[in-house]
């Protein structure tokens, strides 16, 4: 066994221990532990932003608008509400359960295991982290070795916080995450791609572990004839483009009316010259432009992008790439069809395929017939086609005149659905994710049920009788 595998049982066997202690910890305890993260978070804001910078040269900006502000607003969110979250829940009792009292209490599932993904190394790690403590469980958590330095940042952040009997970090490649996969865990939580979550699920299955899989897709824009096209421009830009694409929840691919699509593609552009540059070269130098996450990635876009062209797509805008640095301009394509090689796979980059239709039937019918999407986002002023695409569509969630919005709302459940995930969490629905509900029905006076035990005589037959018929 390696030095790795020895660290990873024995830090499994500390928290194997601990659990029960930390399942029993107040309201005031977790809170406390909360607060000392969101505390950390903002001392050590600078060595956040560098980290990022390091890894995909992440404007701190966009850093603390897409990474630090959601934790930190979770955590507040949390912190006001954990209490009465935590608190017994009184149920009512039917009638024929008359003399019982029942209610459903939130324990802590014990021991959880985090695999978080590269595009949104802070958010989309510590979102979970948090839950998980609020629910009173232990974390073993594994970030992604595709940025290592923030990976190292999380570690040294988390380590400083709390003991390894309660959070763990550990940090390396793939290998380490199969490693941890091998363990029994009470809950696993993992955020990255479908054919990866497959892998996760087969190995949770040998132990019938639950887990929560946030996962992605092709989430599509359908930008009808009623809409605002300069705010669908504006806002559509934004979705796409931040982070340079790489976000699970980007429009992936664009549905317009016909008759709107010059309007938009002019608005568009002024839009990404106003915000990246007006040329590729202020493109390349623009710093709120952040980087591909690594080579490898770079090149695929790189070439899917290349063979859409060649298959008859056209490059209304950007187009420009450059390896070495791992710049993809803001891409927009139109002359795209189903068959496009851009449109065969979730992009997870900046590239937006822009298709049109002349009725709402044809994206309808087009999103029908593919996977379900992590999400949809509609742009219309006509509230009979908003609900008319909300009813005939499924999506783990939707924004409707806006992009990505939906996730920043605690009150709301994020996840996918299908191909895009299963379970959801912020909020409440993150920690009842993350906690057992267990229901606790305790019985009083009178005992109506004695008067239904066997055996089944005349008399009892006509109890039972009365019962089916008062519930008919």
């Amino acid at each position: 066994m390696s030095d790795t595998q020895n660290s990873i049982h024995r830090i499994y066997e500390k928290q194997q221990a601990k659990r029960w202690e930390l399942a029993l910890t107040n309201a005031e305890q977790r809170i406390n532990k909360l607060k000392r993260l969101k505390t950390a978070l903002m001392d050590r804001r600078e060595e956040a932003h560098q980290a990022l910078l390091d890894d995909f040269s992440k404007n701190p900006g966009e850093t603390d608008l897409t990474e630090l502000l959601p934790v930190v607003a979770e955590i507040n969110h949390t912190v006001k509400h954990l209490k009465h979250w935590m608190k017994p829940k009184r149920v009512r009792t039917p009638m024929l359960l008359k003399g019982t009292h029942s209610h459903v209490r939130y324990e802590a599932k014990g021991l959880v295991l985090i695999l978080s993904p590269w595009n949104y190394p802070l958010n989309l790690c510590l979102n979970p982290v948090l839950i998980a403590m609020a629910a009173g469980n232990c974390v073993m958590l594994k970030p992604s070795s595709k940025v290592p330095r923030t990976a190292q940042f999380i570690k040294s952040l988390l380590s400083d916080l709390y003991p390894e009997d309660e959070v763990a970090v550990f940090t390396g490649s793939s290998e380490i995450s199969d490693q941890l996969l091998e363990l029994r865990f009470d809950h696993i939580f993992f955020t990255g791609s479908p054919r990866v979550g497959q892998h996760i699920m087969s190995k949770a299955a040998k132990f019938l572990t639950p887990v929560t899989l946030e996962l992605g897709g092709k989430s599509p824009v359908i930008v009808d004839r009623t809409a605002d096209i300069k705010k669908a421009a504006d806002r559509v830009m934004w979705g796409k483009f931040v982070n340079a694409g790489q976000t699970c929840l980007a429009p992936d691919y664009l549905f317009i009316h016909r008759d709107r699509l010059n309007p938009f593609l002019t608005y568009a552009k002024q839009v990404l010259e106003k915000r990246f540059g007006s040329d590729e070269t202020a493109r390349r130098n623009e710093p709120s432009f952040c980087r591909l996450v690594s080579k490898g990635h770079h090149q695929g876009l790189a070439e899917i992008l290349k063979a859409s062209v060649k298959q008859g797509a056209t490059i209304e805008f950007g187009g420009g790439t450059d390896v070495e640095t791992r710049f993809l301009e803001p891409t927009l394509l139109t002359n795209v069809n189903s068959n496009t090689p851009i449109m065969q796979e979730e992009i997870f980059g900046p590239i937006l395929p822009i298709m049109t239709f002349e009725d709402l039937s044809e994206p309808i019918r087009f999103v029908q017939e593919r996977e379900k999407p992590l999400a949809i986002y509609i742009f219309s002023t006509n509230s009979s086609n908003i609900e008319k695409l909300l009813k005939n569509t499924t999506a783990g969630g939707s924004s409707v005149n806006t992009t990505l919005m939906h996730f920043a709302n605690p009150n709301l459940p994020f996840g996918g659905i299908g191909n895009s995930g299963q379970g959801s969490y912020h909020g409440l629905f993150g920690f009842k994710n993350l906690s057992h509900e267990r229901a606790v029905l305790r019985q009083g006076a009178p005992d109506t049920l004695r008067l239904f035990y066997p055996p089944y005589t005349p008399g009892v037959k006509g109890l039972i009788h009365k019962a089916m018929k008062y519930l008919a």
